[in-house]
């Protein structure tokens, strides 16, 4: 057995290629899987942090050109399938059927009705919109209004009765008459008796200038006698004594109080040197702060340069609180010509007749100013004022829509349809109720029905996403004429809009609307669309169609569709409803409640407390005309009476509504009796 061969050694010529590409491997390709890992991080990092600034930059290169989303004064946006919705955005949608709006050029109707002048918006809701949000109406008319301004005011001296008494010969007070301050005085009062020796020696040059016949030095003493203070008639009697008088009397030149005492018996006072201080308070000043907003309610113009009085009177009430319930009242005097730059207020003057000296001044007042429309028509706020025989052009403040840029009005143009109008709207003022009102510059015109409740809710329609608007506007319209039976299904009163959209034609138009009746498009009636559409024929007889989308058809076959009146009037008849109110809705009523044992005998427990002879009525009645739940479930039922009848409610809370509308809670009532009984065992 041979031995085995043992096996030859590798050639090392050869290189070995799996080491070189484990060496490649770890030297370059690993290195380069960590570079790219780390580059994928760094590069998700720049993108966190420079995300918002990348948006903007998307934002800015996909953005439409500058002022391609503003408002285009020239065109407008309209519905196809509503041509009663009409806006002034692109953005928005049909509030009724949630569709992007369709462009058109201003006056080319063909689309659709076109917005009139001054409207920005319509919107159209359904009845059962109108009635959750609570949407109430009432015409633009001529109301008696006023404007009342309250602020706060000083009671203040007059200052043109402020008298300041003074020596006018220097000498020694001997005599104090008024010897406190705040004593009452009148004209010719004595104050104090002054010694003087140049009294003495002027009284002397005058007795000897007489006796010596000396008619220049005397008439020079008496003259300087009266510059003192010393009438005429004193000085006869000291001519008539024949000796010089030593005291000077010190009179009050007025009537009035003494505001300040200057000095004590005994003292010296030079010439001039102040004495008293007199003030009259039969007049006090009451001096007020007004706001820059009501300077236009103040008299306007130049007042009289002697006085500073303004060209008519405007009388003010003051109260103040030592007389709460007491008026002082007065006219304004004067207008300060400068604001306070710091609390941009006007000061205004009101004399005030003080008779029994009760506003002190240093008074705190409460002022009141009542303008009438025959003062507003003096000052420049009534100058554009809408008026007629004493009242002015004005619609409640609740109707009004500040957006900031402009105010809108929404007017109610048919039943289901508003139109929200800009308008031009004057100062507050306030009505005899105490209701709030805008006086309407430009916009609106006497007769114009405008929205006073639910107008921010119809404007949510025109500005909110239409499905949030939807959302938005279905709420309660807390009224007090009780719930009204108006269901999602319910539809629009026809007869009610018909009459609305004719009545906007002129007599002869209306007049062949009304006989045509039908339109012969949409074999609907006219004025269901809004106002009808006339519609040129080749013979001359009128034609109108429901709307301007129905235009083309029309015109394309005229005769076809005068023939198509004719067979409408033939086939369909339209019942008027009756003169007077319209109609109540009839009521929908509720099945007859599937009660458990429990409720049974809770039902049971309510009727066991009333009467026999009640209990029957209420077991006939069956349910509550406002919870139109059974009587009795809710304890021991409330008997009231509805025009004259009697009637049971579950509970003293439903009272008030049921009161609210008596005529539909008697018919729900003869309706609950002919419902299967509540109570299933036959006995009552």
């Amino acid at each position: 057995m041979s031995a085995p061969t043992p096996p030859s050694a590798p050639s090392s010529a050869a290189p070995d290629s799996g080491h070189f590409y484990r060496a490649f491997r770890l030297a370059v390709l690993v290195p380069l899987a960590r570079l790219r890992f780390l580059f994928i991080l760094g590069a998700i990092g720049v993108l966190i942090v420079k995300w918002d600034d990348l948006v903007a930059r998307y934002e800015k290169y996909v953005r439409p050109a500058a002022g391609a989303d503003a408002t285009d004064p020239d065109h407008e946006y309209f519905c196809p399938m509503h041509p009663t919705v009409v806006r002034d955005n692109k953005k928005e949608k049909c509030p009724i059927c949630f569709m992007p709006l369709s462009k058109r050029k201003k006056g080319d109707v063909g689309g659709g009705e076109a917005l009139p002048a001054g409207t920005v918006a319509r919107v159209q809701l359904s009845p059962y919109r109108i009635t959750l949000a609570g949407v109430r109406t009432a015409p633009v008319e001529y109301l008696t209004l006023t404007r009342q301004i309250t602020t706060v005011g000083t009671v203040e001296f007059d200052e043109r009765t402020l008298k300041a008494v003074s020596a006018r010969v220097k000498g020694r007070i001997d005599t104090l008459h008024v010897n406190q301050t705040g004593q009452m005085v009148h004209a010719g009062d004595a104050l104090a008796e002054l010694y003087s020796p140049d009294l003495v020696v002027t009284v002397q040059n005058l007795l000897d200038a007489r006796e010596a016949k000396n008619t220049v030095g005397e008439k020079l003493a008496r003259d300087r006698l009266k510059l003192w203070g010393i009438d005429d008639t004193q000085v006869e009697e000291i001519v008539k004594a024949g000796k010089p008088i030593t005291h000077l009397t010190i009179r009050s030149p007025i009537k009035g109080h003494v505001l300040k005492k200057y000095v004590r018996e005994g003292q010296y006072v030079e010439e001039g040197g102040a004495l008293f201080d007199v003030a009259d308070l039969a007049n006090v000043w009451v001096q007020a702060q007004l706001y820059e907003d009501d300077i236009a309610f103040l008299p306007a113009g130049g007042h009289d340069p002697k006085t500073g009085k303004p060209d008519f009177d405007l009388p003010v009430a003051a109260t103040t609180r030592a007389f709460p319930g007491k008026p002082f009242t007065g006219t304004l005097s004067f207008l300060f010509p400068h604001v306070d730059a710091e609390t941009r207020t006007l000061t205004v003057r009101f004399t005030v007749p003080n008779k029994d000296h009760e506003l002190r001044p240093g008074m705190t007042a409460t002022v009141t100013l009542k303008l009438d429309h025959d003062l507003l028509a003096k000052t420049p706020a009534g100058a554009r004022l809408q008026a007629r025989d004493g009242k002015v052009l004005a619609v409640p403040e609740t109707s009004v829509i500040d957006t900031g840029a402009r105010k809108l009005v929404y007017r109610q143009t048919l039943p289901d349809t508003f139109d929200g109008v800009a308008v031009e709207l004057g100062a507050k003022l306030s009505a005899r109720d105490g209701g709030t009102y805008y006086p309407v510059l430009s916009g609106l015109a006497e007769g114009d029905r405008v929205v006073t409740a639910g107008s921010f809710l119809i404007d949510a329609e025109t500005r909110l996403n239409p499905a949030l608007g939807s959302t938005y506007i279905g709420g309660s319209s807390g009224g007090k004429g009780g719930p009204t039976v108006v269901r999602p299904t319910t539809p629009e009163d026809k007869d009610t809009k018909v009459a609305a959209a004719l009545a906007k034609l002129t007599p002869a138009d209306r007049k062949l609307a009304e006989a045509q009746a039908w339109c012969p498009v949409q074999r609907d009636r006219l004025g269901v669309m809004g106002l009808p559409v006339k519609v040129k024929t080749p013979d001359g007889r009128p034609l109108y169609v429901c709307c301007e989308a129905c235009r083309s058809e029309a015109e394309a076959d005229p005769s076809g569709m005068l023939n198509r009146v004719e067979e409408l009037k033939r086939t369909r008849t339209i019942t008027a409803p009756p003169p007077g109110d319209p109609p109540t809705p009839t009521p929908v009523v509720p099945a007859t409640p599937a009660l458990t044992g429990e409720r049974l005998a809770k039902v049971r427990a309510g009727l066991d407390k009333l009467a026999p002879d009640d209990r029957k009525r209420a077991v006939t009645q069956r349910l509550c005309p406002v919870q139109e739940k059974p009587l009795g479930l809710m304890g021991k039922p409330v008997e009231i009476k509805l025009d004259g009848t009697a009637v049971f409610l579950c509970c003293a809370s439903c009272e008030d509504e049921a009161k609210a509308d008596p005529k539909g809670m008697l018919k729900k009532i003869e309706a609950f009796k002919k419902l299967p009984p509540v109570l299933p065992e036959g006995r009552p």
